[in-house]
């Protein structure tokens, strides 16, 4: 009975460990590079008053296979409810993996940012911190 609990403890593990290496990122950094990877990568980032940009970067592990993603910010309350901010909407190629987006933050708080591609399908999510 033990040999089988733990064989099912590794197949779990090595499924959870699999999908976690093949999964969709989405990370906030300061440039990306020719190849795809994050620069200055952070999920706190300080702006001036004015405003500042940075980049947002989505690896996949497969090809996109749509001409058209669109990114949904939300402003995160100290209660963790959402309230939308913007959408910023990208052209893009279906063979690529990897691709990345400049978005400027006027406010300081946190982010909330959803991936989604023309069908409606959330490609990948993260949050990122704002400070002045």
């Amino acid at each position: 009975m033990k040999i089988l609990l733990l064989i099912v403890l590794l197949v779990i593990s090595a499924s959870v460990v699999s999908q976690a290496v093949n999964a969709q990122s989405l990370y906030f950094c300061e440039d990306v590079s020719k190849d795809g990877y994050p620069i200055g990568e952070s999920t706190v980032f300080t702006i001036p008053s004015g405003g500042g940009y940075l980049k947002m970067l989505v690896r996949l592990p497969y090809t996109l296979d749509v001409y058209s993603v669109r990114y949904e910010v939300y402003k995160v309350d100290s209660y963790g409810n959402e309230t939308y901010d913007n959408t910023i909407y990208q052209d893009t190629e279906k063979s690529w993996v990897w691709f990345w987006k400049q978005i400027t933050f006027y406010k300081s708080g946190n982010y909330n940012v959803y991936v989604y591609d023309s069908n409606n399908y959330l490609l990948a999510s993260s949050s990122i911190k704002i400070k002045y």
